[in-house]
């Protein structure tokens, strides 16, 4: 392995609502995926950090939507180089709930410079998807966990109240 590899690790949300899909847009300051990609709110754990309250504090500004809940749904590796750095990835994926408005980047300069529900509908082969957010793609299909999807309109229900 290159001696240069920076290792992370990630948390993303996957949050779906009235069967469209919360993603943001990646900045040019995205240190790990192109920019432009649209990508999962989400990104590294801080030392010391628990991943739940990582994904809490990225959501929030990512996307300026509160974090109600999580239940982790897989995790998945990736390697990338960017800027002539090379990273290897390690990502936790989250089904969500969450409370809030429309999404608003509300971080300044960061790695996000847009937040949109987006219908799943639209998200096909020639989406310009990060491979996360592709991923997640992939996780809802093979998700059978009983009762999952109603427990994400249930999540959502809830925190709309």
């Amino acid at each position: 392995m290159d001696a240069h590899v920076r290792t992370r690790v990630s948390v993303y949300a996957i949050a779906v609502e009235d069967d469209r899909l919360l993603l943001i847009r990646l900045s040019e300051a995205s240190p790990v995926f192109a920019p432009g990609l649209w990508h999962l709110p989400g990104g590294g754990i801080d030392p010391g950090e628990q991943p739940v309250a990582a994904l809490a504090r990225e959501l929030l500004e990512e996307t300026g939507l509160e974090l109600t809940d999580a239940r982790l749904l897989d995790a998945r590796t990736y390697a990338a180089r960017r800027h002539g750095v090379s990273w290897s990835l390690t990502a936790l994926f989250y089904a969500v709930s969450l409370k809030g408005g429309p999404p608003a980047v509300t971080e300044i300069d960061g790695s996000t410079d847009a937040a949109a529900w987006i219908p799943l509908a639209d998200l096909g082969d020639d989406a310009l998807l990060s491979p996360p957010a592709a991923d997640a793609l992939r996780i809802l299909e093979k998700v059978e966990v009983p009762g999952l999807m109603g427990w994400l309109r249930d999540a959502i229900r809830t925190a709309d109240v």
